[in-house]
C-alpha cells in the first residue's frame, strides 16, 4: 500500500456469506420483519449472552426506546446515566420526558462511577444505565446492588459489549433488559441495526408488541390469535429480514471477527507502549477480571492541546483517528433536558478534552497496522 494511501477510521467487515444469504433471502421472499434469517439472528444473540430473548431492531437506539416503554417511563421519572456516553442512551428517556441525571465517569475505565450513583438517586428516579465503555464492564456488583437496595431497573447500553465479560458473565446479561448496537463502525455490523436483549421472561410478550407497532402481530404468525389488534403502545422497531441475512453472516463468523480485531488491539496496546509511557499518554485500563471485545482501542494525550496536535500530526501521516463523545451534560440538549448529578462531572469532561481513538477494525492488514504504530511513536 503506498504511503500516500489513507488509512480510514473504520472500514465494515465482511465475513463471507452475506451476499449468499442476501439471495436466500430475496428468493425467500420474506422480506420484510421477522422472517428466517431474523429468528436466527435473535436465536444467536440470545445464545451469545445467555439472555431469555432478544428481539433484533433497526437499531441500537431504538432498542433504547423500547427499554423506556417497557420500564413505563414517565414525565418527570429520572434516569441515572453516564454523561460520558452517545446521545441515544438519554435520548430515549428524554422522549418519554423524563430527566436524564448524568453521573460522572470512573478515571481508569470511563464507565459510569458506581460511587456516584446513590447521589444521583431521588424519590423520582426510576432507573440506572450503564453503557460499558470500549466494551469494559462497568463494576456490575456494585450497580446491581445499589439498584436492588432502591428498587430501581438496570439497563444496559451494551453497544459497545457484545463477547465481553465480567467476572466470567456475558455483558448484557445483567440488567433487566440491554441494548445491542449492529452499526456498520461495530465488531458485527448490518450497516445499520440492533437489539434488545430480554433477560426477564416476563417482558417478553410485550416487547413484541411495542416493536411491532402495538399490535399482536407476532402472536398473530405463530397462530396463538385469530387476527391481530392494535393492543398498546408501540412502533415500528421491525427491520428488514434482509438486514437480519447480513447479520447472520457476520454472527456466524463471530470467532473470527473477534480474533482479528484482537490482533490489532494487541498490536497496538504492546507497540505504544513505551511510546505511551514517555510521553505520558494512558492507555485503556482493563481490569483484570473483565474480559474486553477489542470494540476499540484510545489513547488519553495529557491536554487538549495535545489531543489536538497528535490528531493533527495522524492526519498527515494519511492515519484518520478520532476523538469521541462530548459530555452530555455540557451540551445543548443535555442542559435543555437532562442535568449533572451532584458534584458535576468533571473527570467526564477531562477525558473527553484528551481521548483519541485509533482506527480499529477487522480487515486491517499488516502494513496498516504498521503505519499507524509508526504514525503514533514518531509523534
Amino acid at each position: 500500500m503506498p504511503e500516500t494511501t489513507v488509512i480510514p477510521f473504520n472500514r465494515p467487515y465482511v465475513a463471507g456469506a452475506e451476499q449468499e444469504y442476501l439471495v436466500r433471502a430475496m428468493a425467500g421472499g420474506a422480506l420484510e420483519g421477522d422472517g428466517p434469517f431474523t429468528r436466527r439472528a435473535n436465536a444467536l444473540i440470545a445464545e451469545l449472552i445467555g439472555a431469555s430473548s432478544a428481539l433484533l431492531t433497526t437499531s441500537c437506539t431504538h432498542a433504547l426506546e423500547m427499554s423506556a416503554l417497557l420500564l413505563g417511563i414517565a414525565p418527570g421519572d429520572e434516569v441515572v446515566m453516564p454523561s460520558f456516553t452517545f446521545t441515544s442512551t438519554a435520548t430515549a428517556f428524554a422522549l418519554r420526558g423524563a430527566v436524564p441525571v448524568f453521573a460522572d465517569c470512573r478515571p481508569d475505565t470511563l464507565n459510569l462511577d458506581e460511587r456516584r450513583v446513590e447521589a444521583a438517586i431521588t424519590e423520582r428516579t426510576r432507573a440506572i444505565v450503564v453503557m460499558h465503555y470500549a466494551g469494559v464492564a462497568c463494576e456490575m456488583d456494585a450497580i446491581m446492588a445499589i439498584a436492588e437496595r432502591y428498587g430501581l431497573a438496570v439497563v444496559e447500553d451494551n453497544a459497545h459489549g457484545l463477547c465481553a465479560r465480567y467476572r466470567g458473565r456475558p455483558l448484557g446479561s445483567f440488567g433487566a433488559m440491554a441494548t445491542q448496537s449492529f452499526h456498520a463502525t461495530k465488531n458485527v455490523q448490518c450497516g445499520e441495526g440492533g437489539a434488545l436483549v430480554l433477560n426477564d421472561p416476563g417482558l417478553v410478550e410485550r416487547a413484541e408488541i411495542i416493536r411491532e407497532k402495538g399490535t399482536n402481530r407476532a402472536q398473530f404468525f405463530r397462530g396463538m390469535v385469530d387476527k391481530y389488534r392494535w393492543i398498546d403502545i408501540g412502533s415500528s422497531y421491525l427491520p428488514s429480514d434482509l438486514l437480519a441475512a447480513f447479520l447472520v453472516a457476520q454472527l456466524e463468523a463471530i470467532d473470527d471477527i473477534q480474533a482479528r480485531r484482537h490482533r490489532v488491539w494487541a498490536a497496538y496496546d504492546e507497540g505504544v507502549a513505551d511510546w505511551a509511557k514517555r510521553r505520558e499518554v494512558r492507555r485503556p485500563t482493563v481490569p483484570v477480571d473483565r474480559d474486553h471485545p477489542a470494540h476499540l482501542y484510545y489513547l488519553l494525550l495529557p491536554d487538549l492541546a495535545h489531543r489536538q496536535a497528535f490528531l493533527r500530526h495522524l492526519g498527515e501521516r494519511g492515519v484518520r483517528a478520532a476523538f469521541h463523545y462530548q459530555p452530555l451534560h455540557t451540551t445543548p440538549g443535555g442542559l435543555r433536558y437532562g442535568r449533572a448529578a451532584p458534584g458535576g462531572c468533571p473527570v467526564t469532561e477531562d477525558a473527553a478534552d484528551r481521548l483519541v481513538r485509533l482506527p480499529l477494525f477487522a480487515a486491517m492488514s499488516d502494513d496498516e497496522l504498521r503505519r499507524i504504530i509508526d504514525a503514533v511513536i514518531s509523534y
